[in-house]
């Protein structure tokens, strides 16, 4: 079989990443059945780093490493959590995104060794959790309850947790799915108590914006509501210009009838106050959805509660 049948897919090493790949790679084999495909590896500095995330300059911290694979050459896809990817910056120069695949769950769960709910939860509670988007919002729905700071992938958080570093934690539904531990789950929270990161549940497929073979390859795994939905997204975030400090939340949805919605909220770190915007659009630009949602913040103040956080 020739070299031009195989595809290089480079992905952080952690399992959860490791399975985003494997979901890829089938998808592939089932859309194009010649395709070989091998993975490439690499650790990112968040992945090695256990401290503060702004100490290194954020997201990026998860995807430098494998944007650098991809431009170099080592390698010719890349899977993203999509919310994993800075958004206030444009997608490094020479890539472009080939395709989103089909949207997973957005909602976040509580994950309790007894069971409970997050309402039955004590106060003085510890919640496992290092996102500032997270904490922000139990500050607003939970303020009884303490939130300690947990980073590493979720199966090193799970092993926190047993270890009796947290008594709940808090993690993405859709990565205790890929992982194969749903059954860890005690209550998945609604989007208005837990608004989602942007770019929640979706998968990114990046290439070299000049290799038309792979990117024709891959964009048939694409999903076109997940498109419009993370479009809009990523240009609300990009206006916005959040860094990783900011509580930033939101979602799109693409309704059957082709309209598009963005709900957003922008938070101050303590919850105390809540800037939140509501949108709709036509079946037409999800980008000038984004633009619009993100000037409703902007004349609610968004600019001065992200620039009074210290990053």
């Amino acid at each position: 079989m020739s070299s031009a049948e195989l595809i290089r897919i480079v992905s952080r090493s952690s399992p959860m990443a490791l399975a985003q790949v494997e979901r890829v790679r089938a998808e592939l084999a089932a859309l194009h059945p010649g395709i070989r495909t091998e993975v490439v590896p690499v650790t990112t500095s968040g992945d090695r780093w256990m401290g503060d995330l702004a100490q290194l300059g954020g997201k990026g911290a998860f995807t430098k490493e494998v944007d650098a694979a991809l431009l170099a050459g080592e390698a010719d896809l890349a899977v993203h959590c999509v919310k994993d990817v800075p958004a206030d910056r444009p997608l490094p120069a020479g890539t472009v995104f080939a395709g989103f695949l089909k949207r997973d769950d957005i909602r976040d769960a509580l994950v309790h060794p007894a069971g409970r709910t997050l309402d039955e939860l004590p106060a003085g509670a510890r919640i496992g959790t290092s996102s500032v988007r997270r904490r922000a919002q139990l500050a607003v729905s939970h303020p009884h309850l303490e939130c300690v700071p947990m980073r590493g992938n979720a199966n090193r958080r799970l092993e926190k947790l047993a270890a009796g570093e947290a008594d709940a934690l808090l993690l993405a539904v859709s990565g205790l799915e890929r992982i194969g531990r749903p059954g860890l789950i005690t209550e998945i929270l609604p989007v208005e108590t837990m608004c989602p990161p942007i770019g929640a549940g979706v998968l990114g497929l990046q290439c070299r914006e000049d290799d038309t073979r792979t990117i024709d390859l891959v964009s048939g795994l694409g999903d076109a509501d997940a498109w419009r939905e993370t479009t809009a997204e990523r240009m609300f975030l990009h206006v916005l210009q959040g860094h990783c400090n900011s509580p930033i939340a939101g979602y799109a949805k693409a309704e059957r009838d082709g309209r598009l919605s963005l709900r957003a909220r922008v938070f101050s770190p303590d919850g105390k106050t809540v800037l939140d915007a509501h949108e709709w659009a036509g079946p037409l630009d999800p980008a000038t959805l984004g633009t619009s949602v993100a000037v409703a913040l902007l004349r609610q103040g968004a600019r001065e509660l992200i620039d009074t956080i210290p990053h």
